[in-house]
């Protein structure tokens, strides 16, 4: 099937890691038009040149702080001058350290809700304000840890949990200009090599995060018996994204994490 995102506008943020970069380069195989904002400007023109390679109309990369609302908007604004009004945003950025609640600290607290819920916040509202002339779609990534309570991401949880509530409110409130707004929630998702990590990634320390025998406890304990790659997320937020595909599509919330949530 056509997805139809061939020259589409479309802004990916934290486009350069992990999931984001399998997303950024599922939309180049589309033949879109894509807006990589990412702080890790290294990692994203090495995305940027493989995205080229894969199709890409165009993409720029442009170097953006998410928790900052002035430069969201330059990132907008240079979005729209670039390849016209904006038919898709991808609010892919994410971070978090695996901790109990009780051996975090406000600082911490702070951080995560900054990163995970204010960036989106601030990227949602700068886009609307243009999509709501033009429609389009908006899919964020949450995580499966925003619909189970999962010990050692109780602020991170509650941030993603938070994404899935606000993504409905605003699929209610803009349906009517033709703006479409859904969630996607990944599991966990491990990259396939360290040339997909950058920087900042949360995976960038990969010890912290989870132990080899922890992950083969994970994979076993899920009903496809598999952990997710960053690849395994792309076909739902392409989807999403397409207007041919998913234009009667809003409101929802989807876990692509290989059968750890199942919730009707």
């Amino acid at each position: 099937m056509d997805l139809e995102l061939a020259g589409k506008s479309v802004i990916v943020t934290g486009g350069a890691s992990n999931i984001g970069r399998a997303i950024t380069l599922g939309f180049a195989r589309e033949g879109a038009n894509i807006t990589l904002a990412d702080l890790d400007a290294e990692q994203a023109d090495k995305v940027a040149v493989e995205a080229r390679q894969l199709g890409a109309a165009a993409i720029q990369v442009v170097p953006t702080d998410v928790t900052d609302i002035e430069q969201v908007q330059r990132m907008v604004t240079t979005a729209q001058s670039s390849y016209g009004d904006v038919d898709v945003l991808i609010n892919n950025v994410g971070w978090d350290q695996l901790m109990f609640f009780m051996q975090t600290s406000p600082d911490f607290w702070r951080k995560v809700v900054e990163i995970n819920f204010i960036g989106m916040l601030n990227c949602t509202h700068t886009v609307l304000e243009r999509m709501v002339k033009t429609g389009g779609a908006i899919v964020s990534i949450s995580s499966d840890a925003s619909r189970q309570g999962e010990p050692k991401e109780a602020v991170y949880g509650a941030m993603k949990a938070g994404i899935n509530s606000f993504m409905k409110t605003i699929a209610r409130e803009n349906g009517r200009y033709g703006v479409r707004c859904n969630v996607v929630c990944p599991g966990v998702t491990i990259p396939e090599g360290d040339d997909e990590i950058g920087v900042n990634s949360m995976w960038v320390d990969k010890d912290n995060m989870f132990t080899e025998e922890q992950l083969t406890r994970i994979a076993g304990g899920l009903p496809l018996k598999k952990l997710g790659r960053p690849r395994d997320v792309t076909g739902a937020v392409l989807f999403l994204s397409s207007q041919a595909a998913a234009g009667y599509i809003t409101g929802q919330v989807l876990s692509v994490s290989g059968g750890y949530s199942m919730i009707g």
